[in-house]
């Protein structure tokens, strides 16, 4: 018998996540530490969760995380798209539940690049005019 895992990648920023959920107690480990331990930030546990809780499968599956890149807020953006897109492959009925509540759509906004002439993306130098 093939046992049933479900693949979600998610993006946030610099951060790319590949989220593996599979039937189990709940268990939530990224880059094999566990979750508490990667994100010790109360807030970035409950970004990681609000698909699960929404869905009401929290206990129901196991989520195995490698995550890369970005800094903290940015991966557990990640890892929440990366679930939310898992949810939906284990169970299509899912969709609009996670659709309305904003979890499938990624989010667009990335750093923009620096200018020639500038010291950062918009800083620029002292003006004087004489």
């Amino acid at each position: 018998m093939e046992r049933a895992e479900y693949l979600g990648t998610g993006r946030r920023k610099k951060a790319v996540a590949r989220v593996r959920l599979v039937p189990g107690d709940g268990t939530i480990t990224i880059n094999k530490r566990s979750f508490e331990d990667y994100f010790p930030n109360r807030l970035s546990r409950l970004v990681v969760q609000q698909p699960l809780e929404l869905t009401d499968t929290n206990g129901r599956f196991n989520v195995i995380c490698r995550v890369h890149g970005g800094g903290i807020s940015g991966q557990s953006g990640a890892v929440q798209l990366g679930i939310a897109r898992a949810l939906v492959k284990a169970s299509a009925d899912l969709r609009l539940v996670l659709r309305r509540n904003g979890f499938l759509t990624r989010d667009p906004r990335m750093k923009e690049r620096k200018k020639y002439g500038l010291h950062g993306a918009r800083k620029a130098p002292q003006y004087s005019k004489r």
